[in-house]
């Protein structure tokens, strides 16, 4: 996870590193076909270069972000997991646990739905 060391190296709050970090790496255990990458300063995954997921950080709270589809789809059990969200992504605060069910479905939805996409994000 060498691609991401940067962007780690840039928060900091150690607590909020290290979750950051577990989540990135849970992600890249998980889907381990997937590409990590930084682009736009954010830690993002992709697949056959197309988007999937992307990760940022602010103060009071980690953002999951799969697309405005991925949050159209999933917004009853954002919610339902005690989160807040935009139409582009969700925000974890940083004293909430992750509902790591509801990533993997995110990323599996993104990853099916996208499969046949040919480019990076959806049109």
């Amino acid at each position: 996870m060498d691609v991401f060391a940067d962007f780690l190296a840039q928060i900091a709050v150690p607590e909020q590193r290290a979750r950051v970090n577990e989540v990135l790496s849970w992600v890249a255990t998980q889907f381990p076909r997937m590409q990590p990458v930084v682009k736009w300063n954010q830690p993002m995954f992709t697949d056959h270069d197309t988007f999937i997921i992307a990760f940022s950080v602010a103060r009071h709270h980690m953002a999951v972000g799969p697309e405005p589809a991925g949050i159209a789809h999933f917004s009853d059990s954002i919610r339902q997991a005690g989160y807040d969200h935009t139409k582009m992504l969700a925000r974890i605060r940083w004293d909430q646990p992750v509902d790591y069910t509801l990533l993997k479905a995110m990323i599996e939805f993104n990853l099916k739905d996208k499969a046949g996409c040919d480019s990076f994000w959806r049109k």
